[in-house]
């Protein structure tokens, strides 16, 4: 649940309807690796999977903006229905807009999860801010909230979990199973 001291994130998490989140070190541990053929691997955390299609579930929207362009992102997108990917923007905050331009969306009912500093432009937007807990501290320091998991972990399926709880919809979403 979100806490950490701040009064706003209730208010902050009610207009969300758009999940944007960074791909390396939120989704993943945010580490690389190649094989000798060269060929690239991530890790990710299945119940950010679920979190990500409970959030869909709900009637949300959720999105992808990373720096990088991987082929392991678009079938991890593919496989989760994400149709919001974007990849190889270092300067992601001209894409998020561009995203809210397409969706009808005002930046105030963004929530953007990053870890890094290709990330602050796009958060110091957004109505949630949001940093997972192994963030740089420049990053730690302009989120509305710090997630309790490092990215890779779960740290999306709380961030999900949270705001659906502020919205009272979470009670829905688990009476489903």
């Amino acid at each position: 649940m979100f806490g950490n001291g701040r009064t706003t994130i209730a208010q902050r998490a009610l207009p969300i309807r758009l999940l944007l989140s960074d791909v390396d070190g939120v989704l993943t541990g945010g580490e690389i690796i190649y094989d000798n053929q060269g060929y690239e691997s991530k890790q990710f955390h299945v119940r950010d999977g679920l979190g990500i299609k409970l959030w869909q579930r709900a009637g949300l929207q959720f999105g992808l903006l990373t720096s990088r362009s991987s082929h392991i992102v678009k079938l991890r997108a593919a496989e989760l229905n994400i149709s919001i990917v974007r990849q190889g923007f270092e300067d992601k905050l001209p894409m998020a807009r561009q995203i809210c331009e397409e969706l009808g969306l005002a930046f105030h009912e963004v929530c953007y999860v990053g870890d890094d500093l290709p990330d602050l432009p796009v958060m110091r937007s957004v109505g949630l801010a949001i940093a997972v807990a192994d963030a740089v501290d420049e990053v730690r320091a302009s989120a509305h909230h710090i997630t309790n998991a490092a990215g890779g972990q779960g740290a999306v399926r709380e961030i999900v979990e949270s705001i659906l709880q502020h919205q009272g919809r979470w009670p829905e979403i688990v009476s489903q199973f």
